[in-house]
């Protein structure tokens, strides 16, 4: 029989509440510090990503902004700034100028930063990260930025719309005499300039961009800016052609036309449409004289050969050359059949009207015969104006 006393005792110690908190908090600091450790190291991450996100958004803003040939050196520049350095502390910098842009095409600038970070406590939950450095669980942790470029106006001085997907629709092997004095060029396909970068001053272009230009950049297709000038061009009917079109025929050695395309000596010519019918062969040097304001020679359904010669325009002039016509077996381009004795085409654009500052236009219209081909210096050309 238990006495009373132990009885009492044993009464009053299980209604005594006294001291239950600290069983309770004895049973959950455990877990308690390992979700404590979890916040620390949660709140660790997004520092460090929001750091690199900083980072990111200064370095492609930077990129963007630069616009050139040199835009990943500007934007590493940058995040060094912001102590991301890449290759350093296994922190990884990829930048480019090809991304995805939120509104569409793939020209925009991307900046991805990326780095690990070790495991501090997290590990008391069972947090084993997802990388693995050196035997040492880690977490990695990336920021990404996008930007595009505002559009700058460009001088285009040479621009290839490829509409038949031909690629590169500028090609070139050597050219070491090819002088675009420091303008534009824009290829809706690819761009391609082996040996000489054609005194171009930024080449652009949709598709793989190599060695043309001092700077290469990408950039969307683009619609042909100088289609409205083909409502310059007269109806057909209206050249007095009346659908005669003598075309050259090769003799021997030489390339030979009716007398009355042959062309030679000085031409006069007025402002306002001039017509020639067919191939036209230069059988001397030629020189144009025409107002400042220009001249237009239309040659509908034919080439101008320069046969080794020279067809200029003499100082002060203006002239624009216009090849229309039909698609067929004609050719609508400037030639020189002489394969690389010494033609040239040495004019001047007209410095108002219509064809202000065209010097050389072929009608959107024609499919065939459009193609300008040249080897060499076959022919060289010296041409002040667009083409």
């Amino acid at each position: 029989m238990v006495p009373a006393s132990v009885r009492d005792q044993l009464r009053r110690l299980r209604r005594d509440e006294r001291g239950t908190v600290s069983v309770i908090m004895g049973l959950l600091i455990i877990p308690f510090m390992g979700f404590l450790a979890m916040g620390f190291e949660v709140s660790n991450w997004y520092l460090i990503t929001r750091g690199m996100q900083n980072a990111a958004d200064a370095s492609v803003l930077a990129a963007a902004i630069n616009n050139s040939a040199n835009y990943k050196t500007e934007a590493n520049a940058v995040a060094a700034l912001y102590g991301f350095v890449n290759g350093t502390n296994n922190v990884s910098i990829a930048v480019t100028n090809t991304a995805a842009c939120p509104s569409g095409g793939n020209n925009c600038y991307s900046v991805t930063i990326s780095g690990y970070t070790p495991l501090l406590v997290s590990q008391i939950v069972g947090y084993q990260g997802n990388a693995n450095l050196g035997g040492s669980l880690q977490k990695s942790l990336s920021a990404v930025a996008v930007a595009k470029a505002a559009t700058q106006p460009q001088d285009l001085c040479l621009l290839a719309l490829a509409g038949s997907g031909t690629t590169p629709a500028i090609h070139t092997n050597g050219a070491p005499t090819g002088n675009m004095n420091g303008c534009d060029s824009m290829s809706n396909t690819a761009a391609n300039c082996n040996g000489h970068d054609l005194g171009l001053g930024i080449s652009f272009a949709v598709g793989s961009n190599s060695g043309c230009g001092a700077a290469q950049l990408h950039n969307d297709a683009i619609a042909d800016p100088y289609a409205h000038f083909a409502t310059n061009i007269p109806a057909l009917n209206t050249s007095g052609c009346n659908n005669t079109y003598p075309q050259e025929t090769h003799q021997g050695n030489h390339y030979t036309v009716a007398t009355s395309n042959q062309l030679s000596g000085t031409m006069t010519l007025t402002a306002g449409n001039h017509f020639l019918c067919g191939d036209q062969l230069l059988t001397g040097n030629v020189t144009v004289n025409a107002p400042a304001t220009g001249a237009v020679l239309i040659i509908e359904n034919g080439q101008l050969d320069l046969n080794g010669n020279t067809f200029q325009t003499s100082s002060g002039s203006g002239l624009t050359v216009v090849f229309s016509g039909t698609n067929g077996s004609y050719t609508h381009a400037p030639t020189d059949n002489t394969n690389g004795s010494g033609g040239a085409l040495n004019i001047a654009a007209p410095n108002s009207g219509n064809w202000s500052g065209v010097a050389v236009y072929q009608d959107p219209s024609l499919t065939s015969g459009v193609d300008v081909s040249a080897a060499g210096n076959s022919p060289t050309w010296d041409i002040t104006g667009l083409i």
